[in-house]
């Protein structure tokens, strides 16, 4: 008994590490400190959008996302169908990143005992859904029961040829940086969801005003992962240097790429791609639109770089935008303002903990 008041003492006086003080990547860094890689086929382990795996004559990719309720998803306001839909659409997006064509998935979800049979079906009525729009199948899973509410864990996996993947490691001097679609719509259909969110608790009697929102929320509570940009990249013959999706904000993802490049970036303010509605809106919300295009997370947008050689290929494509380039390591990561200002980029994007 001694013992264990002893042990128990021992262990109550260590020092005690939160994992905020660490934030998501760095915990992931500590853990993956000790991962050794033990088989041939293990192409790439932790620290890309997704693992990749030898199988002969291709790789398979494979990625998971765990959602949970009340962190990533507030079901007083995202309807089920849409929640099954953007489960999958994350997961795809990690396998469009790697410049891979998704094939399976499998579900596993914790339901609270609140869940009806029906509500489960309106979720899966989502996953349905993605699964024919991306082309994938539901090869299986895994169901039990929660204490707390919803939570939803998707793995993903596709293939690729080996010298078609992309990862995040290989961007060079002078590539070209680009982006697809438009960044900081999710950031702020959050916002707008979050405020009639209050309204509505504040006076019941009162509905929400959305009506002239719907591309914001949108983009927050239905998110499509770009497979598109990555079948178009293959009919035109582009291996992006380097890869990923922008999921915790531009910025953040920049960082991502510098850091595992050895490179720096530049990139140019009057080459964000913003849409009209993002911008009205945030502007509306006293948010700065640029701070929302470069911290806003839940875009899925990709981010990548491609050799000076291959900018004819893309030059006309009307959902691509060249940001910017990719410079020394010891030039930094700049954002050059419309006035010509360099100031140097800051990732604020999510932070999990």
């Amino acid at each position: 008994m001694r013992r264990s008041v002893v042990a128990r003492e021992n262990i109550m006086s260590e020092k005690r590490t939160e994992i905020s003080d660490l934030g998501e990547f760095g915990l992931i860094d500590r853990l993956n400190e000790k991962v050794i890689i033990k088989n041939k086929s293990s192409l790439k382990g932790i620290g890309d959008d997704a693992a990749v795996i030898d199988a002969g004559d291709h790789v398979k990719v494979v990625s998971t996302d765990l959602l949970m309720e009340g962190v990533h998803f507030d079901l007083s306001y995202a309807p089920l169908p849409h929640l099954g839909f953007k489960a999958v659409a994350v997961n795809v997006s990690d396998i469009a990143a790697m410049n891979a064509i998704p094939k399976q998935i499998t579900v596993s979800i914790a339901l609270s005992n609140r869940f009806s049979l029906e509500a489960v079906e309106a979720l899966y009525e989502g996953i349905y859904a993605a699964c024919d729009h991306y082309g994938v199948d539901l090869i299986g899973g895994d169901t039990t029961a929660s204490r707390t509410g919803l939570a939803i864990s998707i793995t993903a996996i596709g293939e690729a040829k080996k010298e078609q993947i992309s990862y995040r490691s290989g961007a060079k001097e002078n590539n070209i940086l680009c982006v697809t679609g438009d960044l900081g719509g999710a950031l702020v259909g959050l916002q707008i969801l979050e405020r009639e969110k209050q309204v509505f608790l504040a006076n019941p009697d009162m509905k929400p005003d959305l009506e002239k929102y719907t591309v914001v929320t949108g983009r927050q509570l239905r998110p499509d992962a770009r497979m598109d940009i990555v079948h178009e990249l293959r009919e035109l013959g582009v291996v992006p240097t380097s890869m990923m999706d922008i999921s915790d904000g531009l910025a953040s993802e920049i960082f991502h790429i510098c850091k595992l490049s050895g490179v720096g970036a530049t990139i140019y303010e009057d080459k964000l791609p913003i849409d009209k509605q993002t911008f009205d809106t945030a502007v509306e919300l006293n948010l700065d639109p640029i701070t929302c295009v470069l911290n806003g997370g839940e875009d899925y947008e990709l981010l990548f770089t491609i050799d000076q050689k291959d900018f004819d290929k893309l030059e006309k494509h009307p959902d691509v935008h060249f940001i910017g380039h990719i410079t020394k390591p010891e030039d930094g990561k700049y954002l050059v303002t419309k006035s010509g200002t360099a100031v140097q980029i800051k990732a604020q994007g999510w932070k999990h903990f």
